[in-house]
């Protein structure tokens, strides 16, 4: 399974921007998607995860209200809307892709996340 990443760039504070996740490959063998991102000398963290049939999403705290992950089956393709963009959205976001069916509680977990895109750099600029 391969994943590319697309759609970061700079954004004012408050705007908007939308993440694609393209996979190729075997995707059948993915039960899940997430999106995780990764600042400057932070840890990466989770921020959306969804499973491929779009039937259970699940979010980070910190955006939750804000961002919203969606998949294209058609497409093979996952998204991840933000609105409402803060400074501290700043960071390399990431697309995963979840092959065994774990709870959603393990969704956070980067270490179950066998397939990885190379990340997109999105900036907001206060």
């Amino acid at each position: 399974v391969q994943l590319q990443a697309s759609g970061g760039g700079l954004v004012q504070a408050g705007g908007s921007q939308r993440l694609s996740c393209a996979a190729s490959g075997r995707t059948r063998s993915i039960y899940a998607m997430g999106w995780f991102r990764q600042a400057p000398g932070k840890e990466r963290q989770f921020v959306a995860g969804i499973r491929w049939d779009g039937a259970t999403r699940y979010y980070a705290d910190s955006v939750k209200g804000r961002f919203t992950i969606s998949t294209d089956n058609a497409k093979s393709t996952v998204y991840l809307q933000m609105n409402s963009l803060k400074a501290e959205d700043t960071a390399v976001y990431y697309c995963a892709g979840l092959s065994g069916m774990f709870s959603i509680s393990n969704w956070p977990d980067a270490r179950n996340y066998g397939y990885w895109g190379q990340g997109t750099l999105v900036t907001v600029s206060s």
